[in-house]
């Protein structure tokens, strides 16, 4: 049985976000460095962790969570490569919304087991 590490999950997520917001400080779109951010270590994590813990709801909502983040991540990289960064801005705040609400259920995953 593989299982996720909660707190390993939550450092690399949250380092993660932080890079990604701090690629757009400053409106510096054109030169942001993680456009490729679909190969996010979490994501990996959440795709290989084995048990009978993965087929819960709970579970499944954490990817949809993740999926949700990642879905947002996506639309602010594709509006700014469009030119239309002042678009991109307004997503940041649901982005950091998502994010939270990932923490969130990761921290509730853990009580859980």
């Amino acid at each position: 049985m593989k299982r996720i590490d909660i707190d390993s999950a939550i450092r690399l997520h949250t380092q993660w976000r932080r890079q990604f917001l701090n690629a757009f400080a400053g409106g510096a779109y054109a030169d942001m460095p993680l456009s490729e951010h679909r190969g996010c270590t979490l994501g990996k994590m959440l795709n290989d962790a084995q048990g009978t813990y993965v087929a819960s709801p709970e579970y499944k909502e954490l990817v949809a969570i993740h999926d949700r983040f990642h879905a947002l991540a996506n639309d602010i990289v594709d509006l700014s490569n469009n030119g239309l960064g002042d678009s991109a801005d307004l997503l940041l705040p649901e982005l950091n919304e998502a994010s939270h609400q990932l923490v969130g259920h990761l921290d509730k995953l853990r009580e859980q087991r």
